[in-house]
């Protein structure tokens, strides 16, 4: 699909237009899955309507979305760039985001299936991100097959590369990892041009998988040869200066085996996150943070047993459950608007398959 950038006449909003040819015959999965989802840290849906192609019986789809200005991956090249890790409260504060959102819509039965820091759109005033294209998306039923060839290369988890038809949402939580290595280390941790190519720099750093991970990841290879090869300690792994939290949540997340990585609330759980508990803890332009804790009914149910810790002292009631007073919802609600502005424009920014 090609993706314009629009102004509503109305509100004079900015919007992006996602337009994707539609195939009469099947409904579209990305807009079924848009339509229910509905979370501070996904990109919304605002509208959607149809026109005609070039060719007779063409028709297309256009999603309006609203616009976030920048991605996690624009960011993180800005830095490179200038020879500069990125600050480590903005790590903190994307991935944090990033967890939420997929444990957001796994609780909803859904798997993003293509989690990438281009898919990670920021607003780099208010550090606010919001996951976007949920074209490769699909509600997981298990025991149901789906296809392995998903998920862009660097970020595909190991049973994909496997071939596996029976994964689960942990994958999502696998390529999560690979987008936290590499803020980190300011490059992809898993390169490749292949799959055995990137396997094999899995294997580099995880060591060669025991039969029994290989089994957890795709019960066909078991009887495979792989090269022996020895974990390299995560400590290596990354510069020196790298937080022994932001390792341990790192060496959490990228497990072979998918039952063995952290839940996507259980990293939100995570101390590396801890700071962002912090009551006082700002942005370095001097910004409050972005609502972190505004969780709903829903998402407090996910695993209960987090909320103590997910749920910081100062924000909570006496019964132990968050509270939002209507100043601190009406800041929440300020602090997602942004200083960005941006002429009228309806010009193509991506092409992306």
């Amino acid at each position: 699909g090609v993706v314009y950038q629009a102004r509503l006449a109305e509100t004079r909003e900015l919007v992006a237009i996602k337009k994707v040819l539609q195939d009469k015959r099947f409904k579209n999965r990305e807009l079924q899955i848009m339509r229910k989802l509905d979370h501070c840290n996904i990109v919304r849906l605002r509208y959607f309507f149809y026109s005609s192609g070039e060719k007779k019986d063409e028709l297309y789809l256009n999603l309006v979305l609203e616009y976030v200005p920048e991605t996690v991956y624009r960011v993180a090249r800005h830095f490179t760039k200038a020879k500069l890790t990125i600050p480590i409260i903005y790590v903190k504060v994307y991935m944090y985001q990033l967890f939420r959102s997929l444990a957001y819509i796994h609780s909803q039965g859904v798997c993003h299936r293509d989690i990438k820091p281009q898919n990670l759109l920021v607003d780099p005033d208010t550090a606010v991100l919001k996951l976007c294209d949920f074209g490769s998306a699909k509600q997981l039923v298990r025991g149901e097959p789906n296809v392995s060839y998903i998920c862009s290369r660097y970020y595909r988890a190991p049973e994909l590369i496997f071939g596996a038809t029976d994964y689960t949402s942990s994958i999502d939580v696998w390529s999560a990892g690979c987008v936290l290595a590499e803020l980190l280390l300011g490059q992809p941790i898993f390169p490749g041009d292949s799959g055995v190519d990137q396997l094999v720099e899995i294997i580099k750093v995880l060591g060669t998988p025991t039969r029994e991970q290989i089994r957890e990841m795709n019960p066909n290879y078991t009887e495979f040869k792989f090269p022996q090869i020895k974990a390299h300690p995560w400590t290596k792994v990354f510069k020196s200066r790298t937080p022994p939290e932001a390792i341990a949540l790192c060496s959490s997340l990228l497990e072979y085996t998918p039952s063995s990585r952290l839940s996507p609330l259980e990293a939100c759980a995570h101390s590396f996150f801890d700071e962002l508990r912090c009551h006082g803890t700002q942005l370095p332009n001097n910004r409050p943070l972005p609502p972190l804790f505004n969780f709903s009914p829903g998402e407090l149910s996910i695993q209960p047993s987090l909320n103590a810790i997910l749920i910081p002292p100062h924000l909570r009631s006496p019964a132990g459950t968050a509270t939002l007073t209507p100043s601190s919802q009406a800041l929440s609600e300020a602090q997602t608007g942004s200083d960005w502005q941006t002429p009228d424009a309806t010009a193509p920014l991506t092409n992306s398959s």
